[in-house]
C-alpha cells in the first residue's frame, strides 16, 4: 500500500482542462490502463485514475470506467487501511452512479471519509465525502501468485515471511494492522482467529503447518 499511495500523491493537482483540449495527463490514465474509448477528460475519470495507479503498483484493477466495477474487485474489509479502495454510492444506493478512490482516513466525527482520488473538484485531489454513502472497502492483492509463507512463525518472527503472513490474512479479512514483518501480538490474534476456522486445530498463535495447511485451503477454496 505504500509503493501505491507514493504513485497516487505524485499526482496531486492533475486536472482537467476547461475548453475544448484534454489534459493528456489525464487521458493516459485510462489509455495506460487499458480503458478504451476515452478521448476526452470531460467525462468522470474517477475509475480511470484508480485503475491506473493500482496497475502501477502492480495490484489488481477492474479495467472498467465505472466507479462500481471496483466492488467485485479485491475483498471486502471492514477494517479499511490507507490505500484501500472505497467506493461510494451518488444519487441513492441503488442508483448505478458512484465514486471511487482510495481510503486515507475518517474525521473524528466519524461522519467523513477522507479520499484521495481523481476527478474530486475536476482534479487528482484529497476529498472528504460523507461516511453513510460508503459502499464498501476492498482490499486489493497483488498481481502475482499470493505467497503462502512457510513455517514456523510465531510471536517475535521478523521479516519478508511475516509480511506475506500479514498480507495473507488481511485477504481474509483478518485485521492484523499494518504489514509490517514484525510478528507481535496483532498478528498473533490474527493467526488465532484463523485457527478457528477449522475444528479441533489448537488455537495458539502459532503459524505451524498445520495452520500453513489451512490458509492454503481457504485460498484453494
Amino acid at each position: 500500500m505504500e509503493d501505491l499511495l507514493k504513485i497516487a500523491f505524485a499526482e496531486l493537482g492533475t486536472e482537467e482542462i476547461v475548453g475544448s483540449e484534454h489534459n493528456p495527463e489525464v487521458l493516459k490514465y485510462a489509455e495506460e490502463a487499458g480503458i478504451a474509448g476515452v478521448t476526452t477528460d470531460e467525462i468522470p475519470w474517477c475509475s480511470n485514475f484508480v485503475n491506473w495507479v493500482a496497475m502501477k503498483a502492480g495490484l489488481e484493477y477492474s479495467k472498467k470506467p465505472n466507479a462500481r466495477s471496483w466492488l467485485n474487485v479485491g475483498v471486502k474489509t471492514i477494517n479499511p487501511e490507507p490505500g484501500d479502495v472505497v467506493v461510494f454510492w451518488r444519487e441513492s444506493p441503488e442508483s448505478w452512479k458512484g465514486h471511487v478512490g482510495f481510503f486515507l482516513g475518517v474525521s473524528t466525527d466519524k461522519k467523513r471519509v477522507y479520499c484521495l482520488g481523481g476527478n474530486q473538484g475536476n482534479r487528482v485531489s484529497v476529498s472528504a465525502y460523507r461516511i453513510n454513502t460508503v459502499l464498501s472497502y476492498q482490499r486489493l492483492a497483488a498481481q502475482q501468485q499470493l505467497i503462502i509463507p512457510d513455517p514456523l512463525l510465531q510471536k517475535g518472527s521478523k521479516g519478508a515471511a511475516v509480511v506475506a503472513l500479514q498480507d495473507a490474512l488481511k485477504l481474509l479479512n483478518i485485521n492484523v494492522g499494518t504489514s509490517d514483518g514484525d510478528f507481535g501480538p496483532k498478528t498473533e490474534n490474527g493467526v488465532k482467529e484463523l485457527q478457528t476456522r477449522k475444528p479441533e486445530l489448537e488455537i495458539n498463535g502459532v503459524y505451524n503447518n498445520e495452520t500453513r495447511d489451512l490458509l492454503e485451503s481457504l485460498f484453494q477454496a
